[in-house]
C-alpha cells in the first residue's frame, strides 16, 4: 500500500507542478514574441477552466472504466501537453491548445487519484491519505515555479521537455505498480460540486467557502503578475524568479510544519484574521521593491500569510462540515478552482491598466475578506450543533 500511495502522491505532485512550472516562463515567452501581457493570465486561466469543467465528466468515466486506466490515460495526455508547449513555444494559438490539453488531463488525474484513494481506504484512515495527497499538491505548487525558473534560465523549452519525459517515466512505473482497487459503495461520488453541497450553503460554513475563493484568487493574481511587475521594476530573470519562489516555498513549508501545529482548537479564526493581515502587508510591500532582496522579502511575507490562512482554513472547514467531509472538500476544491480561473485573467488585465496600483487593490481585498470570517464568527447557524443526513 505504501508503494501505491507514494505513486499516487507523485502523480498529484506532477499535476500541480505542471500548473506552477509555467509561471516564471510565461511572461518571458509572451514578451519575447511581442504578444499582449493579458495572455499571461489567459494561458493560466484556460488551464484551470479546462480542469474545472472536465473533472466531473472524468469522474463518471473513472467509475465506469476503472481508476488505473484513467490514471494511465491522464499521464499520457498530460505528458503530451508538456511536449506541445515546448515544441510550439512561439505559436500563441498552439500554446493555448497545450494548456487546454494539460487542464483536461489534469482533471482526469485528479478525479482518478482521489477515487483510487477512496476505494483503497476506509473512513478511519481516509483523511490521513487524502492529507498526504494534499501535501503533494502543495509541494507541486511550491516547486513548480522554482524548477521552471531554474531550468528556464538555460532554455525556455527545457522545463517542459523535462516534465514531459518525467511524466512518461511515471506512466511506465504506474502501469507496473498500480492494481485496480476494489470498488467501494461510495465510489460513484466523484463530482467537483458533490450532491449535498446546497445543504452546506444554508449554514455559516458558506463564509469559509467564499473565503477559500478569496485566498486562492489573490494567490493566483500574484502568480500571474509578479514577474511582469518585477521585469519592469528590477529586470528580474526566470532564474531569479525561480530562486524567489523556492525561498518562499521554504517559508510555506515552515508555516506548515512549525506554525500551523501551534493553532489550538477554537482559535482558528484569530489565526486566519492575522494571516490575512500579513497577506495584505506582503501585497503592500510589492510596489515598493527596488531590489531582488526586497522582492523576495515581499513575496515571502505574502506567502507566509497566504499559507497560514489556507491551511488553517482547511482544518476549520472540516470541523465545521458536520461530518460531511467529502462534500465540504469538494465544495472547497470548486471554489479554489474558481479563484484560479478568475484571478489570473482579471489581475493581468488590471495590471495592463494600473500596474503597481493593482497590489494596493489586492491588499484592500485581503483586508475586506476578513469580514467573511467576522460574519462566520457572529453566525450561530453551525453544523456542529445540527445533525444532517449523510451524503
Amino acid at each position: 500500500m505504501k508503494k501505491v500511495i507514494l505513486l499516487l502522491m507523485s502523480v498529484q505532485f506532477f499535476v500541480y507542478l505542471g500548473f506552477g512550472i509555467v509561471i516564471p516562463i510565461l511572461p518571458e515567452v509572451i514578451l519575447e514574441q511581442g504578444f499582449s501581457k493579458v495572455h499571461v493570465g489567459g494561458l493560466l486561466t484556460v488551464y484551470a477552466l479546462s480542469s474545472f469543467f472536465t473533472a466531473p465528466l472524468w469522474g463518471v468515466l473513472s467509475d465506469r472504466t476503472g481508476r488505473k486506466k484513467l490514471i494511465l490515460i491522464g499521464l499520457i495526455g498530460f505528458s503530451l501537453s508538456f511536449f506541445l508547449f515546448a515544441l510550439f513555444i512561439g505559436n500563441l494559438p498552439l500554446l493555448y491548445v497545450s494548456r487546454v490539453v494539460g487542464g483536461v488531463f489534469s482533471g482526469a488525474l485528479y478525479t482518478a487519484v482521489t477515487g483510487f484513494v477512496a476505494d483503497m481506504t476506509d473512513e478511519e484512515n481516509r483523511n490521513k491519505y487524502m492529507g498526504l495527497l494534499g501535501m503533494s499538491i502543495g509541494l507541486g505548487f511550491i516547486f513548480g515555479p522554482a524548477i521552471g525558473g531554474v531550468l528556464g534560465d538555460y532554455n525556455l523549452q527545457l522545463p517542459y521537455l523535462t516534465s514531459g519525459v518525467l511524466t512518461l517515466l511515471l506512466l511506465l512505473y504506474a502501469s507496473i505498480i498500480l492494481k485496480e482497487p476494489e470498488r467501494r459503495n461510495e465510489g460513484n461520488k466523484r463530482a467537483i460540486i458533490p450532491k449535498g453541497a446546497s445543504t452546506l450553503w444554508k449554514y455559516r460554513i458558506r463564509y469559509l467557502f467564499i473565503f477559500s475563493f478569496m485566498v486562492t484568487f489573490l494567490l493566483a493574481g500574484l502568480e500571474a503578475t509578479f514577474q511582469l511587475f518585477q521585469i519592469d521594476r528590477i529586470e528580474i530573470t526566470p532564474l531569479q524568479l525561480g530562486y524567489l519562489f523556492m525561498a518562499s516555498g521554504f517559508v510555506d513549508a515552515a508555516i506548515q510544519g512549525g506554525v500551523v501545529r501551534r493553532v489550538k482548537n477554537g482559535t482558528e479564526t484569530k489565526w486566519i484574521i492575522g494571516a490575512q493581515i500579513v497577506t495584505a502587508i506582503g501585497l503592500l510591500l510589492i510596489p515598493f521593491t527596488t531590489s531582488l532582496f526586497w522582492a523576495g522579502v515581499a513575496l515571502s511575507v505574502f506567502t507566509g500569510g497566504n499559507a497560514l490562512a489556507r491551511t488553517v482554513l482547511v482544518s476549520l472547514t472540516t470541523k465545521e462540515s458536520g461530518g460531511k467531509y467529502g462534500t465540504a472538500a469538494g465544495m472547497a476544491y470548486s471554489m479554489d478552482n474558481m479563484g484560479r480561473i478568475i484571478g489570473p485573467l482579471l489581475f493581468t488585465w488590471i495590471f495592463t491598466q494600473e500596474a503597481g496600483n493593482m497590489y494596493f487593490l489586492s491588499a484592500i481585498l485581503a483586508v475586506l475578506s476578513i469580514g467573511l470570517i467576522i460574519a462566520f464568527r457572529k453566525s450561530t447557524k453551525s453544523l456542529r450543533t445540527v445533525e444532517i443526513d449523510s451524503d
